[in-house]
């Protein structure tokens, strides 16, 4: 259970910060930058969620349930997976996750026409900031990525999988909310020539 009773404790000041496991890492880390942009993400769709309609309803549903999954996205990597033990359970991003948000995407996917071109960010104001928090995502898988790479630093398997299906869900509900697709706006290629 988390309980927050002090929002500021003064640990920050000199520009470390403590991971879940009690470590004291710089608060430019890598692991940081990763966690921060999935929360980064986070906000992005609480945003969204603001501009969606009454008829969105379902879609708001699955928003709600990624943004919690971006909670346990976040606290995963803030305990790194080292084997030790911690005297607790760490939380963990599962494949039953992935597994949701792979089926949401199909879900949502199926009252789409294919596509024919790229599409530009807009139509709607939540499409454009669904295409926004896509972005976002996107920068977070790859700092994940590049965290994941380093020596001493796992990311699991769930959690890149994870982060990966959210850029394309986040897409494709983009589509979705843009009137199934109908008021995309698809790039023109060399339109301004």
């Amino acid at each position: 259970m988390v309980k927050l009773n002090k929002i500021y404790t003064r640990t920050g000041d000199k520009g470390s910060t403590g991971l879940g496991t009690g470590e004291r890492v710089a608060k430019y880390a890598l692991r940081i930058a990763a966690y921060g942009t999935v929360d980064e993400t986070n906000s992005v769709v609480g945003v969204v969620r603001l501009h969606l309609d009454a008829a969105e309803g379902a879609v708001d549903a699955m928003l709600l349930r990624i943004q919690n999954d971006l909670f346990d996205l976040g606290a995963d990597l803030c305990v790194p997976d080292t084997g030790k033990d911690l005297g607790y359970e760490p939380l963990r991003i599962t494949e039953q996750q992935v597994k949701r948000l792979e089926d949401e995407i199909d879900l949502l996917n199926a009252e789409l026409q294919p596509l024919k071109s790229f599409v530009l960010p807009g139509g709607t104001a939540a499409a454009a900031h669904l295409h926004v928090a896509r972005t976002v995502s996107r920068r977070a898988e790859r700092l994940m990525v590049e965290l994941a790479a380093q020596d001493g630093e796992p990311v699991s398997a769930a959690a890149l999988q994870y982060i990966n299906r959210l850029s394309d869900f986040l897409f494709v509900a983009g589509r979705y909310v843009n009137d199934k697709g109908a008021a995309d706006v698809l790039w023109v290629p060399g339109q301004n020539r």
